[in-house]
């Protein structure tokens, strides 16, 4: 091949490779934002993703704005409907009901609740499964007075997040994902038109200066090239934060996650409502979490009154049974076994609380309803502290690249 076709040919590579260069830096850097999710290396010397690294903080902040700008937690307890939640639980209260009572009774007097007429027991079943509906309904409405100290929307999200990088990594995937696919294109887009001056000064070091393609130019451009492709993605998927009109008004531009709101919202809603903040969650939070103590003391409340109430109802029949004594003990070891049981026959209103909470429609709705400064505030964290990791990692790797690339064209 004549030399200078060759030489035609390695000049006009440059602004080539220099947007391969781009391309696969900002690739790069994406990929070192989330991954690996746990710390590969002997440290000080190894890489944790920048999310997952930073965990702790990145949920918080990333709940900060579920809790202070979408969320009211007793507004949505507000449209669980009491009534609905004894209807759902009826079935299996009432199984339970006949099970305790059994229990206790043949713990407390085997022989006479054993020979007590079938009749007897029937009524005594009827008046305990008579107050159950009350039961849950006055249980509910106390629970809804108090979810504020039963619930801590902001510990179960970080604490999910937390302990779930995958899932704190999935969040920001999923919701920047055409961004994090422009930061990627970009280096295309931006290495190439690199790549052309690069490719004007090598050809005036060859042709004009005769001294021949300096060592230093091409890792010199890559590394401008991998720091300005990562700089200029980052600018432009937020800002400007309002549409604006360019080239005398030819056209128009506006960051590019902001525009993407409504689909966003939608997106993010999925998330929280299905991953985050599910109707299991909160249940365990609430029967484990600081403020079970307080739920312990509702539940039983409302069990000793509703207990009370049918011991009262059933004195007549049970009486010539057992002794006022023994019913004391019967209603304190009827507590504990409910207090035991609640929380798995409440597991049946799971369904109901979700299509009451309809946590999905609201959190899009309500996300969607942002102002483009409040809704900027979402993604930003992710870039904002820690930018600079993001930028210098695309700028190391362009300047390896580029020395490289001297290498194989040039030497």
């Amino acid at each position: 091949m004549p030399e200078y076709l060759v030489s035609i040919l390695l000049f006009a590579s440059i602004p080539i490779s220099s947007g391969l260069v781009g391309w696969g830096t900002n690739v790069m850097a994406i990929k070192m934002t989330f991954y690996p999710i746990e710390f590969v290396g002997i440290r000080p010397v190894g890489w944790q993703g920048i999310i997952p690294s930073k965990a702790k903080k990145m949920a918080v902040k990333s709940v900060d704005m579920l809790t202070t700008k979408l969320l009211k937690i007793e507004e949505r307890f507000g449209l669980i409907k009491p009534e609905r939640v004894a209807e759902e639980m009826g079935p299996s209260l009432d199984k339970l009901a006949r099970q305790i009572t059994d229990e206790v009774m043949q713990a407390q007097a085997p022989s006479i609740w054993g020979s007590t007429p079938k009749f007897v027991k029937t009524q005594v079943y009827e008046n305990i499964t008579k107050e159950l509906p009350q039961l849950v309904v006055q249980m509910m409405n106390d629970i809804k007075d108090n979810i504020n100290d039963l619930l801590d929307l902001k510990t179960i999200g970080v604490t999910a997040l937390t302990k779930n990088k995958a899932l704190l990594n999935d969040m920001f995937i999923r919701c920047g994902k055409e961004e994090f696919k422009f930061i990627e294109k970009s280096g295309i887009y931006f290495g190439i038109p690199f790549g052309l001056v690069q490719m004007g000064l090598a050809i005036y070091f060859v042709n004009v200066m005769k001294i021949g393609t300096p060592w230093w130019l091409l890792p010199l451009f890559g590394l401008i090239v991998g720091y300005a492709t990562n700089w200029l993605a980052l600018k432009l998927i937020f800002e400007p934060l309002y549409p604006r009109k360019y080239l005398f008004g030819l056209f128009e531009f506006q960051g590019l996650f902001i525009k993407r709101q409504p689909e966003v919202a939608v997106e993010y809603a999925k998330i929280v409502s299905g991953d985050i903040l599910t109707t299991e969650r909160l249940f365990e939070f609430m029967v484990r979490g600081p403020g079970a103590t307080h739920l312990a003391e509702i539940v039983r409340d409302n069990l000793e009154k509703s207990i009370d109430t049918t011991i009262n109802s059933t004195r007549g029949l049970v009486k010539w049974v057992v002794s006022d004594k023994q019913l004391e003990v019967i209603k304190n070891i009827a507590v504990y076994r409910f207090m035991q049981e609640i929380p798995i026959s409440i597991r049946d209103t799971f369904a109901y609380a979700e299509e009451a909470l309809d946590m999905e429609n609201m959190l899009e709705e309500k996300m969607a309803g942002l102002t483009e400064k409040e809704f900027e505030g979402f993604l930003r964290p992710v870039f904002q502290e820690d930018e600079w990791i993001l930028i210098m990692v695309g700028a190391v790797l362009g300047m390896l690249a580029g020395v490289l690339q001297y290498i194989l064209l040039f030497r």
